[in-house]
């Protein structure tokens, strides 16, 4: 009785104390732990890779750069397809903004920008991709190697091209549904109801000639994208060059926007005609409008006799305010998305090796 008792007088401190005093017993130690194999390590694998890095960044980027400036993207649309004579929206950048704001509000702003960003996104994937692409597999003569300016150039325009011919049927509707809602009154009255892009697609494809009305203005377009995007990545890596300073591996954040603004200005300044002779065939069936092209000569003979040659510069102003912010938020978010994906790539343990 006496030691039961004994034993409830214990400190409850002295039952650690012995405990610790007590050999420890080899036998029952835990082994090492050993890490849990990384299931996404397949995954990070894949996605690290250059191209497909390219690929999905150059997504991103364009969703983010077209979202942006789509208020201006639209005005600049709408400048671009009203013909001579016709004065809807022969207001400043201003005024022009405020009557689509009056007449459509915030959706007369984002007006096709669904469409767009559909478009932008395998359109803006394919061109960094492919570029990575040709620059890796044919231009460069080993791994990392810097191109000419001009080398660049040719890389560039092959991946416009490229990027073109998978995405063009988005770009002619999304310039359909652009200007659908607008107060030109050569459309007519506004029906209660709008077709989206797919409705717009279909009725294209069947009222206007098929597949080839999915395509109409794509020689333009190209003739116009090929030296744009040449011109846009070798402006923009040779100014990131000179932006970099001495041991500095990339540039601040401020100066890829330098970078990207000054490529984007340069290249649409050069090539904007172009963009005026794409817009002009895409709607050229679309009845009202004032002209009926036969071929690129003719469109540009007509253009330039009817309206000087201000007509193939038609909406450069609102286009230059778009796109220095657009072509600088694309290069930014695309370099910090590819870094961050190419940065997923697993590191090889020794033990690997």
């Amino acid at each position: 009785m006496s030691v039961v008792k004994g034993s409830q007088l214990q400190s409850p401190s002295s039952t650690p104390h012995n405990a610790q005093m007590q050999p420890s017993d080899t036998s029952l130690a835990r082994p090492e732990a050993v890490p849990a194999p990384d299931r996404f390590i397949g995954f990070r694998e894949k996605i690290s890779q250059p191209v497909l890095a390219a690929f999905c960044a150059g997504g991103i980027a364009g969703a983010v750069s077209r979202t942006v400036v789509s208020p201006l993207e639209r005005l600049k649309i709408l400048l671009q397809v009203q013909s001579a004579g016709r004065d809807a929206y022969k207001l400043s950048v201003g005024q022009a903004l405020g009557k689509m704001w009056k007449e459509e509000g915030w959706r007369g702003f984002m007006r096709g920008n669904g469409t767009n960003c559909i478009r932008i996104v395998p359109y803006s994937a394919v061109q960094f991709s492919s570029y990575n692409f040709y620059k890796r597999n044919i231009f460069e003569s080993y791994p990392g190697q810097e191109l000419a300016p001009f080398t660049r150039l040719i890389c560039g325009g092959i991946a416009g091209i490229t990027s073109v011919f998978f995405t063009y049927p988005l770009d002619i509707v999304r310039t359909r549904l652009s200007i659908q809602t607008a107060s030109f009154a050569e459309l007519g009255s506004k029906p209660a109801h709008m077709p989206g892009m797919w409705a717009t697609m279909v009725q294209m494809y069947r009222t206007e000639g098929g597949i080839a009305a999915l395509y109409r203005g794509i020689v333009p377009t190209v003739t116009g994208v090929a030296p744009y995007v040449g011109l846009n990545f070798m402006v923009y890596e040779s100014v990131r060059k000179y932006l970099t300073y001495d041991g500095e591996q990339n540039p601040s954040a401020s100066r890829k926007l330098l970078a990207g603004a000054i490529s984007g200005a340069v290249a649409q300044t050069f090539t904007y005609p172009f963009d005026v002779l794409r817009r002009r065939f895409q709607i050229n069936t679309m009845s009202g409008m004032g002209y009926q092209y036969k071929g690129v000569l003719d469109a540009i003979r007509v253009i330039v006799g009817q309206e000087g040659l201000r007509g193939l510069y038609k909406g450069i102003v609102p286009n230059l305010l778009k796109v220095a912010p657009s072509m600088a938020s694309s290069w930014l978010s695309f370099e910090m998305t590819r870094d961050f994906l190419t940065g997923l790539k697993p590191e090889v343990s020794p033990a690997a090796l």
